[in-house]
């Protein structure tokens, strides 16, 4: 663990990024790269690694790779085994952090709680929840979706007298060696953890919504002798990288064609049949939707977790907790001592960004803005927001491949707007309005004919239905149009002022009045 350096912040920087992620610290590396070395990240956490911080729960691993998921211009040769588990993708976020010399750019334990633009200045004014201020020429969010936990709102949970910890905030230090545990949730954590704690306690109950597709993991180490070749000859591991890429891209035909999700459908469905002994576990196992329609989960562990005789699996729903136990909805009452949330995260950005003051043009807030959906161009740009970006913004998530070629474009795209400005001589770039709204219509309008749209509920959606969190083509598709900046986009604008060096504080407090009163 890192102490936290509590350095007092420049009143200004060029850019100023938010989140010591994968994203943010791509978006640093990049910058220097291009010869920016006026840049701060803040981070609200102790360290650097983001999700691969935040979650250490037992069986935590990445369901992409490990060799496409990671950077595409480093040459890491030694992964342990094909997917990587969360301590070694923890440490190549670390020592990729120290290759490149980020730390002296990073400020933590910073939690930025508003932003503001000024338009005299063409500057963005960021806040800290400690009170300090620093302004910037651009600004990037790369906050990610998987860092604020999903709390559910069941009665009583408030007032059980047991262990509660979510996934993503696991106490290794409570010893859940002969306990009665209630795991709630079968997501992507759940079904990682369950089997690799069912050994150890005395019973588990498993609660479940609804059922999650689970197909096999192609899970295996990678000898002495491969690490070797790919050390030795790093073209070797840049081919078997794209190799990887281009079978997992593979995927993306399913979510467009339902009727090739449905063959897949029935190939999972034998794999159910195949693990799962009891018939009446099985069909509680067996999903009612789509496959693909939610996202897929991979794990070799997870059926045969539910032959343990110290293993319940629950679909009845939750009616209250109590001091010592869970009630179902049925009226059963079962006792526990720990109870674990393996519920998620809130991945709408009007969820996690809610404590976030972010105002653009005319004072205008985001949070206003997306009152009915979050929408972007790109997943970069926000209409209103000049030279603020987002990566891994609305629709550009993904449910097939590795998010860090999402990144990577998307990192291009914001270099390129970045020079754009300069090379034009101007302060700001903002996306237009109608550019904005015709992608989302094209975007929205794809969706439809895809597997999302086959009649299931998912963290994709928000409460009207509504996709905004995936992308609906093909990766190479996105990194294609993230290549250029279309100009015509874009209002390119300039200071109100003619020298935002000659504008003080007090100025622009009083052009903010000035503009409110008006």
């Amino acid at each position: 663990m890192t102490d936290i350096k509590r350095t007092a912040l420049p009143s200004y920087t060029e850019v100023v990024i938010i989140g010591a992620g994968l994203g943010g610290l791509n978006m640093g590396i990049q910058l220097q790269k291009h010869g920016q070395n006026d840049y701060l990240i803040l981070e609200k956490g102790h360290d650097v690694g983001g999700t691969w911080r935040d979650n250490s729960y037992p069986g935590c691993a990445c369901d992409v790779q490990s060799h496409l998921y990671s950077y595409s211009f480093t040459d890491k040769s030694d992964w342990s085994k094909r997917y990587a588990p969360w301590h070694e993708i923890q440490d190549y976020i670390l020592s990729t952090t120290e290759e490149y010399n980020l730390r002296p750019h990073i400020r933590f334990g910073l939690e930025v709680n508003s932003a503001v633009y000024n338009e005299q200045t063409a500057r963005w004014r960021v806040g800290t929840s400690d009170g300090q201020c620093v302004e910037c020429r651009f600004f990037v969010v790369a906050t990610g979706p998987l860092h604020h936990p999903q709390i559910p709102n069941i009665p009583g949970l408030d007032t059980f007298q047991g262990k509660v910890m979510h996934s993503a905030r696991w106490d290794h230090d409570y010893d859940l060696t002969g306990k009665r545990v209630a795991s709630i949730g079968t997501g992507g954590s759940a079904i990682q953890y369950v089997p690799e704690i069912a050994p150890q306690v005395a019973h588990m109950d498993v609660y479940q919504r609804s059922a999650a597709w689970v197909i096999p993991r192609d899970e295996r180490p990678y000898s002495k002798a491969t690490k070797w070749v790919f050390k030795t000859f790093p073209s070797l591991r840049r081919l078997y990288r794209g190799r990887l890429y281009l079978t997992n891209e593979m995927r993306v035909w399913p979510i467009f064609h339902p009727s090739l999700a449905a063959i897949g459908g029935w190939l999972a469905k034998q794999f159910i049949r195949w693990q799962v002994k009891d018939p009446v576990t099985r069909q509680k196992l067996t999903p009612d939707y789509t496959l693909g329609c939610k996202r897929i989960l991979i794990s070799n562990k997870w059926y045969p977790t539910f032959n343990r005789d110290n293993v319940d699996l629950i679909t009845d729903g939750i009616q209250e907790i109590r001091a010592h136990s869970i009630v179902d909805s049925q009226g059963v009452e079962r006792e526990v001592d720990t109870i674990i949330l393996g519920t998620g995260f809130i991945v709408d950005p009007r969820g996690y960004m809610n404590q976030f003051d972010l105002r653009g043009l005319g004072g205008r807030r985001l949070l206003d803005d997306w009152q009915d959906g979050a929408e972007s161009y790109l997943g970069n740009t926000i209409h209103g927001y000049p030279n603020l970006f987002q990566l891994v913004g609305p629709n550009a998530g993904l449910g097939h491949n590795s998010i860090l070629f999402m990144i990577e474009a998307q990192v291009h795209y914001i270099l390129q707007c970045m020079a754009q400005v300069k090379k034009r001589n101007v302060d700001a770039l903002c996306v237009k309005e109608h550019a904005q709204r015709e992608f989302n219509r094209e975007i929205q309008e794809r969706i439809k004919n895809s597997v999302w749209s086959t009649g299931c509920r998912s963290w994709y959606q928000q409460s009207d239905g509504k996709n905004f969190a995936l992308w609906p083509y093909s990766t190479w598709a996105f990194y294609r149009r993230n290549q250029t900046v279309i100009a015509h986009h874009y209002d390119w604008q300039s200071a109100q002022a003619e020298s935002a060096q000659d504008v003080t504080p007090i100025e622009m407090q009083q052009t903010t009045r000035k503009r409110k009163a008006s």
